[in-house]
């Protein structure tokens, strides 16, 4: 009996002391990274702020934040920037060339017509522009310090670390217009050749029922 004790508390010990590693791994944040020789690492401390994040596979299979500097491809995924502009607009220009000059990689979308509003509005916002979103925080209006802090909260680089050939998309709609449908070439020729069917059958009537009213020897 004693032994069998002995042996029982050996094995609860073993398993206390695996489970007390487990945690302490499970707990452990573990960063991918490349470096400047494209060597993807796993690490469980913050890579050098020379490292590239190692690219990410969003739902969709695209990869986010690809070739960008880690803290900054972080950031971009965690709390991605949308600015909200229309024109003409002084502080929607000052507010892009703040974004731009800090290196942060934004998408825009413009508001031209109450469509664009209503999305607008639909995603936060009221009648003001610019307005800023970061994840799910939002700026109204352009206030560089309010933004400057947004931008940091959200754990953005200080300075610009932007890749030099890297280029922001082109601002869109805010409301996307439904695609307008092309005239079906096919279909436009199957009604043209219908429409003239019809027309020599109508005139064919009308050669026939002139025929039977016609005097006897008159050609048409």
């Amino acid at each position: 009996m004693k032994s069998a004790t002995k042996l029982s508390q050996g094995a609860s010990a073993l398993v206390g002391l695996a489970l007390l590693l487990w945690a302490g791994a499970a707990s452990a944040q573990m960063f991918k990274w490349v470096d400047a020789n494209g060597k993807t690492h796993f690490t469980d401390t913050p890579p050098p702020a020379t490292a590239k994040a190692a690219p990410i596979k969003s739902s969709t299979g695209a990869a986010a934040g690809a070739g960008l500097p880690y803290a900054l491809a972080m950031a971009v995924r965690n709390a991605p920037v949308v600015l909200w502009t229309t024109s003409p607009c002084p502080s929607c220009d000052a507010g892009r060339a703040y974004l731009k000059s800090r290196g942060v990689p934004f998408s825009e979308k413009t508001v031209t017509n109450d469509a664009d509003e209503a999305k607008l509005r639909e995603s936060g916002g009221d009648e003001r522009l610019p307005a800023l979103f970061v994840g799910r925080n939002k700026v109204i209006g352009y206030q560089q310090g309010a933004w400057a802090d947004a931008l940091s909260a959200a754990s953005y680089p200080e300075r610009a670390m932007l890749p030099a050939n890297y280029q922001n998309g082109n601002a869109s709609t805010g409301a996307p217009r439904a695609a307008r449908n092309e005239p079906d070439a096919e279909a436009m020729r199957t009604a043209a050749a219908a429409a003239a069917a019809a027309e020599e059958e109508e005139q064919r009537k009308k050669r026939a029922a002139a025929a039977k009213t016609a005097p006897p020897g008159f050609q048409f």
